[in-house]
């Protein structure tokens, strides 16, 4: 038998297992198909497998669109497990060009720890896209129709995705109530349900800097002090200038410099995933990753394809920049990404993830790094010590 939970992460998936238990039997299969913490997923198989219960822990994506049209399904655990529901699984993923957007992705946790990883490259792209609409509404004063339209076109070129398509929809909303535009009548407080942050506290225990996505749930947290907000805007006013340059020439700047700061963001997702991969022997297929996110989930994109095309030419690629098409696309996009910040910074506007976008490829892109002061103040302070260049060996100097 195979019963699929779709509940809260934490306590309610325990308690729904335990509530299960004293029904089932040894082959008995438990999917657990919420955002679970990959963590408690691990624990959660080893518990169960001591039992002779095999446990999935899949991710799924698609919001209220994808639980009626099909989502991408990510699944990890015993493939043995995993081959007994296949053939549900695919015909209720999504489809692109017949193909279903799920395949098996490793043992244990590596399907929610996919999804996390996944909802954290969510979190930067919606950021950065927030950022572009404040440059537009404050920056350029534009209205929302003029907003809405703007992202209409965007979504129709390179910058082709959901979250750009559904941003499209939501400007010209009306409000049933007021008659006004929708979005104007939202309170600007975003939440979030720990996917985010759990991407962040993994990367940081893995080493891998992810910039764009952390700043993204920082900002998530900082929308929260709406009181503190508005006493420091009224000190440190105005907190937004028109910009100067041109109208139509830093629209087409800004279009660009999201499509930078897009395939910036999922190149540090995906280099989380590489290191997650080796580390928790997951032995991820990064081209399949990619191929199933291309439908049903939230950040499915055309860029998927060119993210797709990078991991099958080499299945080792250790992040997205050093790939020779998608680094083209970067250098061609990160003048107009430079300006944007550029603008940004002078006119008072917040545009934090692209900024960290912007961070993330310079340093990534320097062969040269100023961390030998950082390693020679820590041996300063607290006798760190330091290696150097022209001998092997770890040294400690009296400073």
């Amino acid at each position: 038998r195979a019963i699929m939970m779709l509940v809260p992460a934490g306590p309610p998936v325990d308690s729904v297992i335990k509530d299960l238990l004293p029904h089932l039997e040894k082959g008995d299969l438990i999917i657990d198909a919420g955002n679970s913490y990959f963590k408690d997923t691990d624990v959660r198989a080893r518990d169960l497998t001591k039992k002779g219960i095999y446990f999935l822990g899949v991710g799924v994506s698609g919001g209220e669109e994808g639980a009626r049209h099909g989502p991408s399904i990510m699944p990890g655990g015993p493939k043995e497990a995993y081959e007994r529901v296949r053939p549900i699984f695919e015909a209720a993923a999504a489809k692109v060009n017949g193909d279903p957007c799920v395949t098996w992705l490793g043992p244990e946790s590596a399907g929610h720890y996919v999804k996390m990883v996944h909802n954290g490259i969510e979190y930067g792209i919606m950021q950065l896209i927030a950022e572009t609409y404040d440059l537009m509404k404050r920056g350029l004063e534009m209205d929302d129709d003029e907003i809405g339209a703007v992202y209409a076109l965007w979504n129709k070129g390179e910058l082709n995705s959901y979250l750009v398509e559904i941003t499209s929809h939501i400007f010209p909303r009306p409000d049933e109530k007021t008659g006004k535009r929708l979005i104007d009548e939202i309170v600007g407080v975003a939440k979030q349900t720990g996917t985010g942050m759990w991407t962040s506290q993994s990367a940081m225990e893995l080493q891998v800097p992810i910039p764009t996505i952390e700043l993204a749930v920082a900002m998530r947290g900082m929308s929260v002090f709406t009181r503190e907000r508005e006493q420091a805007s009224a000190i440190y006013q105005p907190a937004g200038k028109k910009i100067t340059s041109g109208h139509d020439a830093f629209l087409k700047q800004l279009g660009r410099a999201l499509y930078a700061a897009m395939i910036i963001t999922y190149a540090q997702g995906m280099a989380l995933l590489v290191v997650a991969s080796a580390e928790y022997k997951y032995q991820l297929d990064l081209e399949a990753v990619a191929r199933i996110w291309r439908g049903g989930c939230i950040i499915r994109a055309a860029l998927l394809e060119d993210i797709r095309a990078a991991f099958r030419i080499k299945r080792d690629l250790p992040n997205l920049l050093l790939d020779h098409d998608l680094s083209q696309k970067v250098i061609e996009h990160q003048a107009d990404l430079r300006q944007v910040v550029s603008q940004a910074a002078a006119s008072g506007i917040p545009a934090p993830a692209l900024m960290s976008s912007l961070g993330y490829l310079d340093a990534y892109r320097s062969a040269w790094l100023p961390d030998n002061l950082i390693q020679a103040q820590r041996d300063y302070f607290g006798a760190h010590t330091y290696q150097r260049i022209d001998t092997k060996g770890t040294f400690h100097t009296i400073w």
